[in-house]
């Protein structure tokens, strides 16, 4: 039996000094695995809000930790690193309070459409400015509608997370099981308030029609569909980073492992968008200069056989690209000749290191095009 959510509510102890995430309040989430769909880095913007007095909506999706600086003040108080609006008031002396209905709205385009398995509404550092409680809607709209468009009669919005209690100074996270397609959302909270950061961690879904068009793209990057499923180590950053948009800018941007002090060597095993060959590659160890991978292998596996990607033994791994020497702080781009069709591709690193970014080129094949096809029929029925 599947354990419940955590749930915080309530105010969080005014700030006292010290360290301000002492006592925040989070969990382990069984979903923050995921790639989060609204992350900047993969094109999401807040892109329009009802208000924004205190601080700004774009700071909902930034991908580092909020920031908090007890110093820091402007001139319209206290200079907060998350979204937050003026204090909501009733209609009259006779009601100063707020309607139950009344509340603060923004809307967000994902950067990766997809499947959504689960929210993180964290107010961190929002002690006693947080909402009572927030809700989560979604929808599916082609094309870059405006918040007009989006706002207007006709668009269906599907419930994700109902009108639900939260905390302040804490993760407060939300499982999500609709199996379907979205590209944004409406974040309400009530009746007003602070929201450090919105999370939105699920399944990229990519529009075959775009894919399609382009012929040859990055079969292996998070807004085409491809996963970081597994790596070997994890310690200094996570392997989904070496699938990012964009060059890495500094060390943390990329993957990194420790140093190890055996004979083995790190990997990560990445599942693409789909049946596809690949044609080129491009390893990218930008920003590591003294820490870089030294050598490089790719291997990749054809899952559509029955084989198990999981198995790095299995007799369906081949190698496309033998062992090749890595430069630091360089983009190396390699052709790869009558590469088979994969589903999968392992990068083995030797002995150790980072690599910032791994770019996998190339094209579905007709089987890829149709799975890919079916699915996304599937999830915009």
């Amino acid at each position: 039996m599947t354990a419940p959510t955590p749930r915080f509510t309530g105010d969080a102890d005014p700030y006292g000094g010290g360290d301000p995430y002492a006592d925040y309040r989070s969990a382990d989430f069984p979903f923050t695995h995921l790639t989060d769909l609204a992350d900047r880095r993969l094109g999401g913007s807040v892109i329009a809000a009802n208000d924004e007095f205190f601080a700004e909506r774009e700071n909902l999706i930034k991908p580092r930790a909020p920031h908090f600086d007890p110093a820091t003040y402007g001139h319209k108080g206290k200079v907060m690193d998350g979204w937050e609006t003026r204090r909501r008031r009733g209609a009259s002396a006779g009601t100063p309070h707020p309607a139950d209905t009344d509340h603060d709205w923004a809307l967000i385009r994902l950067g990766a459409p997809g499947v959504i398995h689960g929210i993180v509404v964290d107010t961190a550092h929002f002690r006693g400015n947080h909402p009572r409680a927030v809700g989560v809607e979604a929808a599916c709209v082609p094309g870059a509608p405006s918040p007009e468009e989006l706002l207007a009669d006709g668009v269906e919005w599907t419930v994700l997370v109902p009108r639900t209690p939260v905390g302040g100074h804490a993760a407060n996270g939300f499982e999500v099981s609709v199996p379907r397609r979205f590209t944004h959302l409406r974040l309400a909270q009530y009746p007003d308030g602070g929201i450090a950061r919105l999370r939105v961690y699920g399944e990229a879904a990519p529009d075959p029609a775009w894919l399609t068009a382009l012929s040859v793209f990055d079969l292996a990057a998070l807004e085409n569909g491809g996963v970081a499923e597994d790596a070997s180590d994890r310690f200094f950053s996570p392997p989904a980073n070496s699938i990012q948009p964009g060059r890495s800018q500094r060390m943390d941007e990329g993957w990194e492992t420790r140093r190890r002090r055996d004979t083995g060597h790190d990997w990560v095993r990445y599942r693409l968008t789909g049946h596809s060959r690949i044609r080129a590659v491009e390893i990218d160890t930008g920003c590591y200069k003294g820490n870089a991978a030294g050598w490089a292998t790719l291997h990749g596996l054809d899952a559509t056989t029955g084989a198990d990607p999981a198995d790095h033994t299995a007799p369906g791994w081949t190698e496309l690209l033998p062992r090749t020497r890595l430069q630091p702080d360089t983009v190396h781009r390699l052709s790869l000749d009558d590469a088979p069709p994969v589903t999968h591709v392992r990068i083995d690193i030797h002995p150790d290191g980072g690599v910032a970014r791994l770019r996998l080129y190339g094209e579905l094949t007709e089987r890829g095009a149709g799975t890919l096809a079916g699915r996304h029929a599937e999830l915009s029925g």
